[in-house]
């Protein structure tokens, strides 16, 4: 029988490509092959996450304040900020896909972006936005790490592996915030966590057989 990556692995796909491409025509647009030389700007005031949205600043467009929840997740700062996220979308993705299928996948994957969104438009100390996949890549962990917690409970395999990568992600946002200057979106990384975590225990709550 195949596998549910082999079966369902064209969903995942999907962000990758949306991904890719915006990114794509963005970087013809820095370069001024295509489009206007603002393109970036413009599609981050269109489609990045601005907490001012949520506190009474005038949108661009009706829907703007809902649709950023979303629409945030697909932008990125530039080109190493995409390829860090897609290589560990395709690395995570494969493994929820394992478990839950693409139906499960893609719940996960879009309450982890509503979640993220929510942690930084709840968190921020500012009003600076925010782009770029991180926050449903958090959430694909905390995912992953709540099916282990059930798993690892069920069978009574000691829980310290969970607390153990629960401890390694807040050190590795810890070195990033300090390497990037406190530019780091680690609100997201936390929204998302908390999403995916809840989310993932919704869609399959049941252990897997050790």
């Amino acid at each position: 029988m195949a596998s549910l990556t082999a079966r369902h692995g064209w969903i995942l796909w999907v962000p990758i490509v949306l991904c890719i491409g915006v990114e794509a025509v963005l970087l013809l647009a820095d370069f001024g092959i295509v489009g206007p030389a603002r393109l970036r700007q413009l599609i981050y005031d269109y489609g990045g996450f601005w907490p001012g949205l949520l506190r009474g600043w005038r949108s661009n467009y009706t829907a703007q304040p809902y649709a950023m929840f979303l629409t945030y997740g697909f932008l990125h700062a530039g080109l190493a900020h995409l390829v860090v996220n897609m290589i560990t979308l395709w690395s995570l993705g494969r493994v929820v896909l394992e478990r839950v299928g693409a139906t499960g996948f893609a719940l996960l994957y879009l309450g982890a972006l509503i979640g993220g969104a929510a942690g930084f438009g709840l968190l921020a100390p500012d009003l600076r936005p925010m782009v770029g996949a991180s926050g449903a890549l958090f959430g694909l962990v905390g995912g992953i790490l709540a099916w282990a917690y059930v798993d690892r409970y069920t069978h009574d395999e000691g829980l310290w592996p969970i607390g153990r990568a629960v401890l390694l992600l807040v050190a590795l946002n810890l070195v990033l915030w300090w390497a990037m200057n406190g530019q780091l979106a680690w609100e997201t990384h936390l929204g998302g966590f908390v999403a995916g975590w809840v989310v993932a225990l919704l869609i399959d709550p049941r252990p897997r057989d050790a």
